[in-house]
């Protein structure tokens, strides 16, 4: 066995260990990071362990090389999205090997690039490195992106500060220097019962939530009137959805109460709370002087769940002149999807996306990453090793 092929599938054996953690973000990832702290003592690499707030979670830094600010740091997570639903063909966390390609949950998504981190310890640590590489694994990345916060504030204090980030989510190893930001709202409208008979006693909750979702679907239209020239987005506009619908106790009482979840995915430099502001002003002006013709007492209130930033281009920093090189091209891509990368920017490091995998598989039934894809990530890490050695 060559060491091409040896670190290949220690890479793969690795990352089966990393899926067989059921790590579905509503749950606790400590089993996963106990796994991570052994595989990092062995290996006689200084870590920090950064727990949330309530101490449920926690994200895991690890420092390969001299101990100071600068280097490159290398970003994943380990929470991944639910399978509760999916038709999968097969053990979500029980990772399988089929021909050219490994399936299971987050093989894509991204314990992929985090075994590959973490399988590159041994040569990393044997190269006479000039600057450090750091490792930081998150969490609620598939919810908040809050999970690397606490460790980049961090940064430049009693934790080195890199001087570029990479984040590897999935881009088929193409460097990404822009994503959309995301925000995720609840909506309630709160109404009053009556006989359905007698619409004037009451009001309708659910007949308030359906203006609010028709204004936020015409909101939605006006924005992809309105595309990005650049057409560097997926789709080229500032998207709008709502998710989910609840309300109503029977269909002859007029609804007390109507909820919708909803989320607004601006392009990078769009006001992040556009939409709510959108819907505020909707519901200020139109929608609650209808329902409370009858009901002075109907209300709509709308909670910010998040505000996840965008990833804003930097040309020729030093995140996008290494990744470009490294990846041996002379072009980035943009992504429409959010990662936590716009948070370590806002934190002041230079970042780009970068990973192995196609989020097209990410977050569906029977999830894959091709083997060659953890390949081509292998190799742009050891060009990384000797870039900075």
């Amino acid at each position: 066995m060559t060491a091409d092929s040896d670190r290949l599938e220690r890479t793969i054996e690795l990352l089966g260990q990393l899926v067989a953690f059921d790590t579905e973000s509503s749950k606790s990832n400590w089993p996963i990071i106990r796994f991570i702290e052994d595989y990092l003592r062995a290996r006689d690499v200084p870590f920090t362990v950064v727990p949330n707030a309530d101490g449920g979670k926690a994200a895991i830094f690890a420092t390969i090389g001299p101990m100071r600010d600068g280097g490159v740091l290398l970003s994943g997570h380990t929470d991944v999205v639910p399978v509760e639903g999916q038709a999968w063909t097969s053990e979500p966390f029980l990772m399988r090997r089929e021909g050219s390609r490994l399936y299971g949950r987050g093989t894509t998504d991204m314990k992929g690039f985090d075994a590959v981190c973490l399988s590159m310890i041994d040569e990393f640590k044997s190269a006479p490195l000039k600057q450090p590489i750091h490792i930081l694994l998150s969490y609620d990345e598939e919810t908040t992106c809050l999970g690397p916060v606490d460790t980049i504030a961090r940064f430049g204090k009693d934790l080195p500060m890199p001087r570029a980030a990479i984040v590897g989510e999935p881009t088929q190893m193409h460097v990404a220097d822009a994503h959309k930001a995301v925000a995720t709202y609840r909506t309630t409208v709160h109404g009053h019962e009556a006989h359905s008979s007698k619409p004037h006693l009451g009001a309708n909750a659910i007949e308030g939530a359906a203006m609010l979702v028709s204004d936020l679907y015409e909101f939605a239209r006006e924005l992809a009137a309105s595309p990005d020239p650049s057409a560097r987005f997926d789709p080229s506009f500032s998207t709008v959805s709502v998710g989910v619908i609840q309300g109503g106790t029977a269909r002859n009482i007029l609804a007390k109460h109507c909820g919708f979840h909803w989320e607004f995915r601006p392009l990078p430099g769009v006001p992040i709370d556009l939409a709510r502001r959108r819907l505020d002003a909707y519901a200020r002006d139109v929608v609650l002087p209808h329902i409370q013709r009858y009901a002075q007492n109907a209300q709509i209130e709308t909670l910010t769940e998040v505000e996840v930033p965008g990833l804003a281009p930097e040309p020729g920093s030093d995140a996008e002149t290494l990744a470009l090189k490294l990846t041996r091209s002379n072009r980035t891509i943009a992504v429409s999807y959010a990662t936590e990368a716009g948070r370590f920017q806002h934190g002041g490091v230079p970042t780009v996306v970068c990973g192995p995998g196609s989020i097209d598989q990410a977050h569906q039934p029977d999830e894959f990453i091709e083997i060659a894809e953890l390949e081509a990530c292998i190799g742009f890490m050891r060009r990384l090793m000797g870039e900075i050695s």
